[in-house]
């Protein structure tokens, strides 16, 4: 094969991808207008975030959706980082139902890490993509005000219900979103760490899962995306079901179908949903582009939950 027979196979191959490019971009356009100007919520964890890689294209994907129109807002979790530092710090921790028991010694390490290196992280680069991103936690603004959340467990023997103490461990009672509204305005996309201010002032340490779904009702979002490391919700013969109904998502919870750790976050969903969310998404985070493949391509990336007809 001559040169020049090479240089124009190369050519011709360069205009093929140029064309796919501009048939993708062409074939987003619809998902595009619909998303513009609309609130999507991210909840950022596990694969995504752990993954430099990964983490950089999440990034540039948040980028991505400012410069359509979109306005992202991203809550992050951090539970592996902030059980490393406790390790590093000899400090015990323990876990109910999931949950960290977390006494004042550990809160304050929760803190540093969910609003110190992982949120400080994420904004670092999501502004190296070419965007502005600025970093917050609930406490930041009174974004979210908070109670301890309590949970009781019945004795199997005496049939006693017990309330367990799980420390300085919140649920969301208010979320103030007048400042997340003054960064939509200015183009800002917000990060924030799941720390809010209890009734008395104190730090909590909220599940980030519960705290997305609440920032996404309290905004009116249009999406919840909560990224996993999951494909999504899976029938019984493991294949991936792209949409549930509110209820279909309780049935599936009742006839175990959902179960596990996939319950609470689907409950999540449902919540968000019920609170006046157009759609929440479980999506699997270790896809690249997995946020906008759901966004705006037909197929999604996930399972999405919306509300009854």
């Amino acid at each position: 094969m001559s040169d020049e027979t090479i240089e124009q196979t190369e050519m011709s191959q360069s205009e093929e991808r140029w064309m796919e490019q501009a048939k993708i971009l062409s074939q987003a356009l619809p998902y595009m207008k619909r998303n513009s100007g609309k609130t999507i919520v991210i909840k950022y964890g596990g694969h995504a975030m752990g993954d430099p890689a990964m983490a950089r294209l999440f990034a540039r994907d948040i980028v991505v959706l400012r410069q359509v129109g979109s306005n992202p807002i991203v809550v992050h979790g951090g539970g592996p980082q902030i059980g490393a530092m406790l390790d590093k710090l000899s400090i015990k921790s323990d876990f109910i139902d999931g949950l960290r028991v977390t006494d004042k010694e550990t809160v304050e390490v929760v803190e540093m890490v969910l609003s110190g290196s992982i949120n400080k992280g994420i904004v670092s680069n999501i502004n190296e993509a070419g965007g502005f991103a600025v970093g917050l936690s609930g406490k930041d603004g009174h974004l979210i005000l908070a109670d301890k959340l309590t949970r009781t467990k019945r004795d199997a023997d005496s049939n006693i219900e017990k309330v367990l103490d799980l420390g300085l461990v919140g649920q969301p009672r208010e979320i103030r979103p007048h400042i997340l509204e003054f960064f939509k305005e200015s183009d800002i996309t917000p990060v924030i760490a799941p720390i809010g201010s209890g009734p008395e002032g104190e730090t909590l340490n909220i599940n980030a899962d519960t705290v997305a779904g609440a920032i996404a009702g309290a905004t009116s979002a249009r999406r919840l995306l909560m990224l996993t490391d999951v494909e999504g919700v899976l029938d019984g013969n493991g294949k991936l079901i792209p949409e549930l109904t509110v209820s279909q998502a309780r049935e599936r919870i009742a006839d175990g179908t959902i179960s596990g750790g996939m319950i609470p976050k689907i409950e999540t969903c449902i919540e968000a949903v019920e609170a006046g969310v157009s759609g929440a998404v479980i999506i699997d985070g270790r896809v690249a582009h997995a946020v906008l493949l759901e966004l705006y391509t037909e197929r999604g990336a996930g399972t999405l939950i919306i509300p009854d007809v």
